[in-house]
């Protein structure tokens, strides 16, 4: 059973962490020209749909916003029913080729998750970029990835726990560390 160790972030950190990120995705882009944004399911889709409100409220233009599911392309899944790459997008419809494409995720950790939805990205069409924004990295990469736009970074052990908590899927807006 885990417990509480510490609240890393409350409703406010969130928020002020999410509208940074907004801005540095901007300045990076260069605005939003051919600019997506698919959040990685679960807490992920939450996440972008923030930050596509964050970039309407600061450049007065609507951002593209979708959900990826990337279980069919875990490489801890095969043979339970994930080895058949259907991706699972959903909202609007739109092409990723030639588009600049962030995705968005609630923790990274090891980088398998993020090697997956690059892949499911990848068979969707020829993205000119993709980037990738998280709310906490915590470390302990297995893979070569590294995110573009961090919310915090957070030096924890491998048997400690980040759990994010989102009003949409949580009932409230707060990051704490778990341990055992």
């Amino acid at each position: 059973m885990l417990k509480e160790k510490t609240q890393l972030m409350d409703a406010d950190a969130v928020r002020r962490a999410l509208t940074r990120i907004a801005h540095e995705i901007l300045e990076r882009n260069k605005g939003t020209e051919n600019l997506v944004l698919i959040g990685i399911r679960t807490r992920g889709y939450p996440l972008a749909q923030r930050l596509a409100a964050k970039i309407r409220e600061i450049e007065g233009q609507e951002v593209p916003v979708s959900h990826l599911d990337i279980t069919a392309y875990r490489d801890d899944r095969k043979g339970q029913g994930g080895d058949e790459k259907q991706p699972d997008f959903s909202g609007p419809s739109f092409s990723l080729a030639g588009k600049k494409v962030v995705l968005v995720d609630d923790v990274l950790y090891t980088g398998r998750t993020v090697r997956a939805a690059m892949d499911a990205v990848m068979d969707r069409g020829r993205a000119s970029a993709i980037q990738l924004a998280v709310l906490i990295d915590r470390g302990h990469r297995e893979l070569p990835i590294r995110p573009d736009f961090v919310g915090k970074n957070v030096p924890t052990s491998r048997r400690e726990v980040v759990e994010v908590r989102l009003k949409e899927t949580d009932g409230e807006d707060r990051v704490v560390l778990m341990e055992p």
